[in-house]
């Protein structure tokens, strides 16, 4: 499906300025070229262009709010400054398994201030002697390549975040079965106290009914020897 198409199909009634979020991942551009989207998507803040076939980025509208770019699995190869023309305030851009080589590649990147955020994995820029230090020297304003800080400290995961933050505060309360448990216990060991109780006042009175009874019939028997 061509990318023009898709766009207007991804639409889906809106209208451009609408679009937060737009994926148009495994369509074909005709020429290599950003096709169908236009300056109107002034509201995008991420865009997933996955294995589209692009090999420049020369047609990308002015997207000012776009913080998240996935381009991975294309022919690019360099020519990035339209990034930092189009989409300043990118902070995440995923350029792995493109035709990126050597560092000066990707060196429009560095009026991209806000980046923090770079994949370049399976580009053959990867294979440079001491290809990591060099990008996080280029790009200092770059906290995560291909996932991982310098100290080597794993990016952290967002939608993770989010569950983790759903489970503490959107699942309500949780349970706490050792207390329910020791609450239980505690239960078990009043009643049976109070059982213990009880018996032990039914033992007595019947006691005292016995002793009432056998003091009657020694009455009883004092009275027949008066007799």
């Amino acid at each position: 499906m061509e990318m023009k198409k898709r766009i207007s199909l991804e639409l889906r009634n809106r209208t451009p300025a609408e679009v937060a979020e737009l994926v148009v991942d495994n369509c074909r551009t005709s020429d290599g070229e950003v096709e169908g989207l236009t300056d109107d998507f002034k509201e995008l803040e991420f865009l997933s262009m996955v294995n589209v076939g692009l090999t420049s980025l020369a047609k990308l509208p002015s997207l000012p709010k776009l913080r998240k770019l996935e381009l991975s699995d294309n022919n690019i190869s360099g020519h990035l400054e339209t990034l930092s023309e189009k989409s300043p305030n990118l902070t995440y851009l995923n350029l792995s398994g493109n035709k990126i080589k050597e560092l000066s590649n990707v060196e429009a990147l560095q009026n991209l201030k806000n980046l923090k955020s770079l994949d370049l994995f399976n580009c053959e820029i990867t294979t440079l002697e001491e290809y990591r230090e060099s990008i996080f020297e280029l790009l200092p304003q770059v906290t995560y390549l291909d996932g991982f800080d310098q100290e080597d400290n794993e990016a952290p995961d967002s939608e993770a975040d989010a569950d983790d933050d759903e489970g503490e505060d959107g699942a309500g309360p949780t349970r706490d079965y050792d207390d329910e448990d020791d609450d239980e216990d505690e239960e078990v060991s009043e009643g049976r106290e109070v059982g213990l109780s009880y018996l032990m006042k039914e033992k007595i009175q019947d006691d005292d009914d016995d002793y009432a009874e056998e003091e009657d019939g020694k009455g009883e028997d004092k009275n027949l020897h008066g007799l």
